[in-house]
């Protein structure tokens, strides 16, 4: 052998995995304190252990900004691998099926928009409290632009309308659902039969879109029937848009999840007069995550919330 073939295997043999995972939760957390607490540490000894990965990977890692600390660019390259390897051992170790949840301490990310993390949150939160109440649950809201989250390992699981995946990402669709119409309560399109022609005319719109666009399905379908809505105004959430339309006259649109938080608000939902494509509502996970239980327990709680009352379509 080699004297560099021997000093690899030297390398490799002294390798502590345990790093590995002190490393995954310090990533997570993006404090030393964090840290400490989720792995039942003392501060000084998360300290020491994050100066060890720090020689070992030749990279700070974390790094000081104001009062908080900050991951290095190669930190945030290595992250969605580390969390694989690290989930791939749990579950290797793990046996198959019979990880008792309640005595799990994770933080699983949920991705999706905010209106659907106002109709999962409380019911899924109550269910964690009750059958792993050591897992945490982040909500990650959607941005303006599309990024792989699940592959990178920014979210565990994807809830929603799934338009751009990675090829080996699993689908599961769960139900479709359908957009209301929403309007302050007494509004004047409220009096009369609502047809086609007084949707599009007899007030002006507002759109929701995350890419601030203007333009969509509904303006399709309006075209087909040689109509045309004023927009003049596009939000990026479904709950701002709501307080838009409880204080004026805006004519809106929601999916039927939003139904608790348009009655809250006092508003009115109707159906909309136009043939819509309905929204297939699917989860979305890498396979990285397929045996790990905790994960699973996540995928069923989120289905089975999805079909609960309260956010039937309509």
């Amino acid at each position: 052998m080699t004297q560099s073939g021997a000093g690899a295997d030297r390398g490799a043999a002294g390798l502590d995995l345990n790093l590995l995972a002190a490393l995954d939760v310090l990533l997570e957390e993006q404090s030393v304190r964090g840290a400490a607490r989720r792995l039942h540490l003392s501060e000084p000894a998360m300290s020491r252990t994050l100066g060890r990965i720090r020689k070992a990977l030749g990279d700070p890692v974390l790094v000081r900004a104001g009062r908080e600390m900050v991951p290095t660019p190669y930190a945030l390259s290595v992250r969605a691998e580390v969390g694989a390897v690290v989930e791939r051992a749990r579950a290797l170790f793990a046996a198959r099926g019979a990880e008792d949840l309640r005595s799990v301490t994770r933080t699983l990310t949920v991705h999706g928009h905010d209106s659907l993390a106002a109709f999962l949150g409380p019911p899924l939160l109550a269910r964690a409290a009750a059958e792993a109440p050591g897992i945490r649950i982040r909500f990650l809201g959607e941005s303006h632009v599309d990024a792989p989250v699940l592959r990178e390992g920014t979210a565990d699981l994807e809830v929603g309308v799934i338009d751009t995946i990675a090829p080996e990402v699993r689908v599961e669709p769960v139900r479709e659902d359908r957009m209301v119409g929403v309007v302050r309560a007494g509004h004047p399109l409220l009096a009369g039969a609502m047809t086609p022609r007084r949707f599009a005319e007899e007030a002006d719109h507002l759109t929701v879109s995350r890419r601030g666009r203007l333009h969509g399905p509904v303006d399709d379908a309006l075209a087909g029937l040689g109509l045309r809505r004023r927009v003049v105004t596009c939000v990026s959430t479904f709950p701002a848009s709501l307080f838009f339309l409880r204080d004026s006259d805006l004519v809106g649109l929601a999916g039927s999840w939003c139904l608790p938080m348009i009655s809250a608000l006092g508003l009115t939902a109707f159906p909309v007069p136009l043939d819509l494509p309905p929204l297939p509502l699917s989860l979305a996970w890498h396979p990285r995550h397929e045996a790990d239980p905790a994960h699973t327990w996540l995928r069923r709680t989120v289905h089975a919330t999805m079909l609960d009352s309260g956010g039937t379509p309509t």
